[in-house]
């Protein structure tokens, strides 16, 4: 849309996005939507926005940089001691991304996200959890918290009761934070950074983007998101710590090495089938003990989905934690059974 006049009004925005999706171009519509509702947050253009983001999928070009995966990088050194590397916002980009999760199954991004930002997350939240709890159905509170609108098959595959049991809501279903999310994912650098690290343009899962104020109560035990999303996919998850994490309030217990296969799941003391149990991580973990990293309000973790990790939580923890979870695919390996918006 470079070069175009702004539509005077949100009406005349959702009428042009309308007009570009009926000519299949859903794409610039997104763009379209995009930057109508960054001149001035509208519900009606953030929920238009989350329902093309959704409708766009099948229009992506679907190839990329990349022959295999994961990218075979011939200098790279694994003989490093077993940790979680580190970097700043500034060190941050795709090919460090890659060689830290090829080398230690993750990385952790000091202060990503800056405090205003996480303020703003933190206090969505609240908002949007207790517009669920009350119910609230006015403009406004549409944008906040409004189911993501799908046929039946895809809304019972994102099981939203299950989110909320375990204190979150998908952003799928706050069109404000949805929108807020891909906005400052934008302005901190991460679209082009996992553009190239998937050699494509990024899918989001509906599924597995969620905004979460774990309660102290919730379940935990360990697994690797490769376990369910299915086998040859191309994946990256960045997950956001907006509170002070792994002291008093829930953190995360991660193996630091990187696994480059399923293990086995189900036994050694696994509450669920998919999970891996205690006496398995203690194996694999003789060469690389457990971490559990302290978190800032900011900070962040990649990883793929052969990262094996845990919600940490002690009966000494008084305080819940808020964080955001978002997966990204590629488009030539997106996972059946997840909800596609495009970025």
């Amino acid at each position: 849309m470079t070069g175009q006049a702004m539509p005077d009004t949100s009406n005349d925005a959702l009428a042009r996005a309308d007009e570009l999706v009926a000519g299949g171009r859903p794409l610039d519509a997104i763009e379209a939507l995009r930057l109508a509702n960054r001149e001035a947050n509208d519900p009606a253009l953030e929920r238009r926005l989350a329902e093309v983001r959704y409708a766009a999928f099948d229009h992506l070009e679907k190839r990329s940089a990349f022959d295999e995966w994961p990218v075979q990088l011939a200098d790279l050194n694994t003989d490093r001691h077993a940790l979680i590397p580190e970097l700043t916002r500034e060190e941050l980009d795709a090919e460090t991304v890659r060689r830290s999760i090829l080398a230690h199954g993750s990385v952790c991004v000091r202060r990503l996200l800056d405090h205003d930002s996480v303020s703003a997350f933190v206090a969505g939240i609240d908002h949007v959890l207790q517009l669920r709890a009350g119910g609230s159905a006015d403009g406004e509170a549409q944008s906040w918290f409004a189911a993501l609108p799908l046929p039946a098959p895809e809304a019972r595959s994102l099981g939203r009761n299950w989110v909320a049991g375990s204190g979150g809501v998908l952003a799928a279903d706050s069109p404000r934070l949805l929108s807020r999310l891909f906005e400052t994912y934008e302005e901190v650098g991460l679209r082009r950074i996992v553009a190239d690290y998937l050699g494509e343009r990024p899918v989001l899962s509906a599924n597995k983007c969620t905004l979460r104020r774990v309660p102290l109560t919730a379940n935990t035990d360990w697994h690797q998101d490769g376990a369910f999303l299915g086998r040859g996919i191309r994946a990256l998850n960045i997950w956001i710590a907006l509170s002070h994490c792994g002291v008093d309030s829930p953190g995360m217990d991660l193996l630091p090495r990187r696994l480059d296969h399923i293990v086995e799941t189900g036994t050694g003391g696994a509450i669920f089938d998919w999970a891996v149990g205690p006496a398995v991580v203690a194996q694999l973990a003789v060469d690389a003990p457990v971490v559990r990293p302290e978190f800032e309000p900011g900070d962040a973790l990649l990883f793929d989905d052969m990262f094996l990790h845990r919600t940490a939580i002690e009966p000494t923890m008084t305080r819940p934690r808020y964080a955001v979870e978002s997966w990204f695919f590629a488009p030539t390996s997106y996972p059946e059974g997840q909800v596609p918006l495009v970025w």
